[in-house]
C-alpha cells in the first residue's frame, strides 16, 4: 500500500493492467486507498482519478468535477467515490470533445465518448447506486472506467491529428 500521491504517468506499467473488483468495500485497505485518492486529487486540477493512478490495482474510480484552471467551464459536483463501477450507453451517440489526463500531463485529444449513460456503481457506504450521467460528467466516468481497463483515452483517439499540446489547447479554447 503506498501513501504517497504520486501519479503514475505514462509509461507506468500499472496504467496498462486491469483492476480487479473490491470484494469488501469496507476494508482497512480499501478506505486507505479511497483516502490516498482523495489526498491525490485535492492538490491537482483534475476531474476525476482511478486507483491504478496512483499505482493501486482496484476498481475504484472518483468522479470530482468542478471549475478548474484545466477545465475552467467544468459543471461542479460534489466529489462521488465509486466502487466497482459500470455503465451501459443510452444511445449510440457519441460526441467528441477535448480530454486531458493527470497520467499525461500537458498533451490534450478530442476523443469520442457516449453522451448519456447509466452508471451503476457501489459507493463508499456498501450502497448500490445507479444513476443516468450526461456530458462532460459521463465523459469523465467513462475516461476514469478506461483506466480500470488498462487504457488510456490516447487509445481512443481516432486520428493522431486530433491530439495537441495542452500549451495550444489554451490558445485556441480558453
Amino acid at each position: 500500500m503506498t501513501s504517497s500521491c504520486e501519479i503514475a504517468q505514462l509509461g507506468a506499467k500499472v496504467l496498462r493492467q486491469h483492476a480487479e473488483i473490491v470484494e469488501q468495500v469496507n476494508s482497512s485497505d480499501i478506505r486507505q486507498i479511497i483516502e490516498d485518492m482523495q489526498a491525490a486529487l485535492a492538490i491537482t486540477q483534475g476531474v476525476g482519478l482511478a486507483a491504478p493512478q496512483i499505482s493501486q490495482l482496484k476498481r475504484i474510480i472518483i468522479v470530482a468535477s468542478r471549475p478548474t484552471t484545466r477545465y475552467p467551464t467544468a459543471p461542479l459536483m460534489n466529489p462521488t467515490v465509486m466502487i466497482n463501477p459500470v455503465f451501459e450507453a443510452l444511445s449510440d451517440d457519441k460526441e467528441k470533445d477535448w480530454e486531458g489526463c493527470l497520467s499525461i500531463p500537458g498533451i490534450r485529444a478530442l476523443v469520442p465518448r457516449y453522451k448519456a449513460i447509466q452508471a451503476q456503481y457501489i459507493d463508499q457506504q456498501g450502497n448500490f447506486v445507479e444513476q443516468m450521467l450526461e456530458d462532460f460528467v459521463a465523459r469523465v466516468f467513462q475516461h476514469e472506467v478506461d483506466h480500470l481497463e488498462g487504457k488510456v483515452y490516447l487509445d481512443r483517439v481516432e486520428s493522431t491529428a486530433d491530439i495537441i499540446s495542452e500549451s495550444e489547447y489554451f490558445k485556441l479554447f480558453v
